[in-house]
């Protein structure tokens, strides 16, 4: 039997209980506080709290652990007002209602979207599309608050397209300060200047003047916001972004070769072609001399004699 021992960077006042190996995936079984007292969404009326466990537990989707799924396993509970009978869910402080994956899976979500598509990322992580849509759309309806005491070294701005051959663009704002653990800052629906300047906008000054580099794309609209807003960063142009354009290119150029291009293939029954046509010597012997090298300059020279070359 072999021991591991694991570093878990759990939510914050997220406690371990235990642990469970669930098929491919990994289950950690947590508990968070509770307050002590609760207001009723319903009647507004506030009074200590009165809570009821389920018999079911939750499942919720988090970062996954050696490229396998795993999940924080609690048992819900429910506060019953005294006043009007109203039943509601005290909610874990690392997801949002009515889902099933955690907050820091939604973002790790957003930034698998970089250079893909909402069904290449679902595929990858064994989701659907329509929940990394979801996620999307959630994160852009937060209004992400950035802690004005947050420093920021270095940070990315990239645009991520939700779905093929659509343009359906989002710009996401991260902090890469600790490359360790990414953060994504800011949200904003667009790839335009205007979205870029509403993320960075939810910086303060001192955050914005501390910021030493800005890892962008090559496209024409981060470099100017960055340098506007950015005035002491410097523009770095990330090494993804490079390797993307350069097979871009090369991607254009096979096309341009490819069979289709040149045109169709004509059906015909092989016919020889004379030695001489090809300048390959009558004798073998002469083959032993200079070997394939002696071959190939031969063709080359007969070539370049007839004007082939």
């Amino acid at each position: 039997m072999v021991r591991v021992n694991v570093e878990l960077d759990l939510p914050t006042g997220v406690e371990l209980l235990g642990y469970e190996r669930c098929g491919e995936g990994h289950g950690f079984e947590v508990k968070f506080p509770f307050p002590d007292f609760c207001r009723c969404d319903k009647c507004g009326h506030e009074e200590p709290a009165n809570y009821e466990y389920k018999k079911t537990v939750y499942a919720v989707r988090d970062l996954d652990l050696w490229g396998q799924p795993s999940f924080l396993i609690f048992q819900p509970c429910f506060h019953r007002c005294a006043h009007c009978g109203h039943r509601q869910e005290h909610l874990a402080p690392f997801k949002r209602k009515d889902v099933m994956y955690t907050y820091r899976f939604e973002e790790h979500v957003l930034r698998m979207l970089i250079g893909s598509n909402e069904e290449e990322v679902g595929g990858r992580l064994g989701i659907s599309a329509e929940t990394v849509s979801l996620i999307v759309e959630n994160q852009l309806q937060d209004d992400k608050q950035i802690d004005p005491a947050r420093v920021i070294k270095h940070m990315g701005m990239d645009e991520i397209s939700l779905k093929k051959r659509h343009k359906l663009y989002v710009t996401l704002m991260t902090d890469l300060t600790d490359p360790n653990s990414p953060k994504v800052l800011a949200v904003a629906k667009g790839r335009d200047t205007a979205a870029a300047e509403q993320c960075l906008g939810k910086l303060t000054p001192e955050q914005r003047a501390a910021v030493e580099t800005h890892r962008v794309d090559m496209g024409k609209v981060y470099g100017p916001v960055g340098k506007k807003w950015l005035v002491n960063s410097r523009l770095v142009v990330d090494r993804f972004h490079v390797a993307k354009q350069f097979n871009d290119v090369v991607d254009d150029l096979r096309k341009k070769n490819h069979a289709e291009v040149q045109g169709g293939l004509v059906e015909s029954r092989a016919e020889a072609v004379p030695r001489a046509d090809v300048g390959i010597p009558s004798r073998p012997e002469r083959f032993e001399a200079g070997g394939a090298r002696g071959l190939g300059a031969s063709v080359c020279r007969r070539a370049r004699v007839e004007g082939r070359v």
